[in-house]
């Protein structure tokens, strides 16, 4: 399948207004201001897709990361270095020095953090595109980003699409990135409900 420069235009817009509420509800939260990229898109082969996967991240992430399942499905990451995920812990508890047995209250801040980034992008998505989404609980997990997606089976599919934006917030050394992976299937209904949506008939 071949995107036209008006699809991908429009799907990068569409995955930036959903990123950028996400931001904006998490700016609000860290009271720091979030610089974003603009969304990377992406349609990855089967068999580019390791290399492609561990290009981006090759080593082991903090990643809060949720299915959806709907017209379109998929997985949605939050992904923090270590260092970043620590930082972003203690900005939020305000404090820095929890013993190892309170791990249960750090795991539980990215989490609450991963909920409302990922479901202000996939509830914006389907807002936008006006209809409806599944979202499974978000789980967090301390693993390399490509392992976590092949055990959900999504990359035996012959092509994925996978949309990625970074985003920093410099005076608190915090910086991430969030990604979506679509389903082959499912990605050609987003691109449907897309033209559908926006009219694009180019």
């Amino acid at each position: 399948m071949i995107l036209t420069t008006f699809q991908i235009d429009a799907l990068t817009e569409l995955i930036n207004i959903g990123v950028g509420r996400a931001a904006g509800v998490l700016n609000e939260m860290l009271m720091a201001h979030i610089s974003l990229q603009v969304p990377s898109i992406r349609l990855i082969e089967r068999s580019n897709i390791r290399q492609e996967i561990e290009g981006l991240f090759n080593k082991s992430y903090s990643i809060v990361r949720m299915e959806f399942r709907g017209p379109f499905s998929g997985i949605a990451s939050l992904i923090f270095p270590q260092d970043s995920a620590a930082n972003l812990i203690g900005l939020l508890l305000g404090d820095l020095g929890l013993p190892s047995d309170m791990d249960s209250i750090r795991i539980g801040t990215l989490l609450e953090v991963g909920n409302i980034v990922l479901n202000g992008v996939m509830g914006s998505l389907s807002n936008i595109l006006r209809t409806h989404v599944e979202y499974s609980i978000p789980i967090h997990q301390n693993e390399n980003l490509y392992n976590i997606i092949n055990s959900n089976n999504i990359l035996a599919k012959p092509v994925v699409l996978l949309a990625r934006t970074r985003f920093k917030i410099e005076t608190k050394l915090i910086e991430g990135d969030i990604v979506l992976i679509f389903e082959v299937g499912s990605f050609e209904n987003l691109i449907n409900e897309l033209n559908s949506s926006l009219d694009i008939t180019q």
